[in-house]
């Protein structure tokens, strides 16, 4: 796991502009979740609403809303597919996205459809340091 100007940033993980990762699992299957980056500033999360099994979502597009202390915010596709499963967990006890983002507190998982192309988009390997530190240094200066 790499840590990145204090946040843990797994090298297998494809990150979105809007701070969601994802996973490929296998060509048919990716697992989404929200970056700690995100989760540390916007404080516990309170609320979660996810998509529903069998919705389609596009790559950038918002596909439910994340609620937390500080703010609500979007909850955007990383990537174009099918939901094939949602995290019920998280309505419980949405605070599992805090605890540990990477593992139990995943959001939704899609059969991918357009893989490869949309995973170039984002950012991975050596492209996660530098887009994290300019981040930062967005929500150190109060902006978006």
């Amino acid at each position: 796991m790499a840590e990145i100007i204090g946040y843990n940033m797994p090298d297998e993980l494809y990150y979105h502009d809007e701070h969601a990762w994802a996973k490929k699992e296998t060509d048919d299957l990716v697992t989404i979740g929200m970056n700690e980056f995100y989760l540390k500033l916007a404080g516990d999360t309170t609320y979660i609403d996810l998509p529903f099994e069998g919705d389609e979502v596009s790559q950038g597009e918002t596909c439910g809303k994340i609620q937390s202390s500080k703010w609500v915010a979007k909850l955007v596709a990383p990537l174009s597919g099918e939901v094939v499963e949602v995290n019920s967990a998280l309505e419980d006890d949405p605070t599992l996205m805090n605890k540990d983002p990477y593992d139990t507190g995943w959001v939704f998982k899609i059969k991918p459809a357009k893989l490869s192309e949309e995973l170039s988009s984002l950012h991975h390997g050596d492209k996660v340091a530098p887009w994290l530190q300019m981040e930062k240094e967005k929500a150190d200066k109060g902006g978006e």
